[in-house]
């Protein structure tokens, strides 16, 4: 096979992955893309090593975990942590993976420990099933996985109010809350907290 065979571009495509996932942090603005191509064109289900080996994979985790030269000797939690920040990627990857969890993907609604990387994934693929119009604005990066969950009503608004300082909690509420939300809110800071 000659250097300009499909196999051995692809190859040459997951070595160039291998080595980025490998480098770690400094590799992290490359990954991406990479991730990208290699799932896009579906590279990594057959390929040709350097060696001249040809790979076979009928299964994504399997590639990710086997060691180089024929896998990426990484851990699915590394590559997803290593593509949170892109949408593309992040939506790339969980599709590769069915939309299932991962062993470290925990509830979606569970507490902030959560990473954020599964949590984007899991936004992600609510958006897919359930607001294909928001999940192609996220893909497009007109709007955050977040603030399309928000959007959409799957998420509730939050915001972050200062309490060291009341006059700055003041402030932030009468930013974000309607009229009648505060004086509900005034209303139930004023009634007796019920005895436990």
């Amino acid at each position: 096979m000659t250097d300009s065979s499909p196999l051995r571009a692809r190859g040459s495509l997951i070595d160039a992955l291998s080595s980025t996932v490998d480098r770690g942090g400094h590799g992290l603005k490359h990954t991406p893309p990479l991730l990208s191509r290699v799932l896009e064109e579906g590279a990594w289900q057959e390929f040709e090593t350097v060696r001249g080996e040809v790979v076979q994979h009928t299964d994504f985790v399997d590639f990710v975990t086997t060691p180089p030269l024929k896998g990426l000797g990484a851990t699915v939690d590394l590559v997803r942590r290593m593509v949170a920040d892109d949408p593309t990627a992040l939506d790339l990857l969980d599709r590769a993976l069915g939309g299932e969890k991962t062993s470290r993907d925990p509830d979606p609604h569970s507490s902030e420990a959560t990473p954020p990387s599964a949590k984007q994934a899991a936004a992600l693929r609510r958006l897919q099933k359930d607001a294909p119009e928001l999940h192609a604005r996220v893909l497009a990066g007109e709007l955050s996985a977040h603030a399309a969950m928000v959007q959409g009503g799957f998420r509730a608004r939050t915001i972050s109010v200062p309490v060291s300082k009341p006059e700055s909690a003041a402030r932030a509420l009468r930013r974000n809350l309607k009229p009648e939300e505060l004086a509900h809110l005034i209303k139930l800071l004023s009634e007796e907290e019920p005895a436990e």
